[in-house]
């Protein structure tokens, strides 16, 4: 689940930093379909538009050190 949006990130982490440097951007395929000031709009904008877990929203930063994965769900454990 949402591996081919991560590995595209990863892939082309330099060249995204370049063009959106600090941002959240929000990746669907291969494609970059929003970038943002903080997760929440990403969030918020992004579900109008797109199905939960269909979307990966990512804090755009060089590195190794800034690659993530966040996963949300509406699981709760107990």
């Amino acid at each position: 689940m949402l591996e081919k949006e991560f590995k595209y990130y990863i892939d082309n982490q330099a060249k995204l930093v370049e063009k959106y440097n600090n941002k959240h951007i929000v990746i669907v395929g291969n494609d970059v379909i929003g970038a943002y000031d903080n997760e929440i709009h990403a969030y918020i904008e992004s579900v109008k538009k797109y199905k939960l877990g269909s979307f990966l929203i990512q804090l755009c930063k060089p590195g190794k050190e800034n690659y993530t994965q966040t996963f949300h769900s509406r699981a709760i454990f107990a």
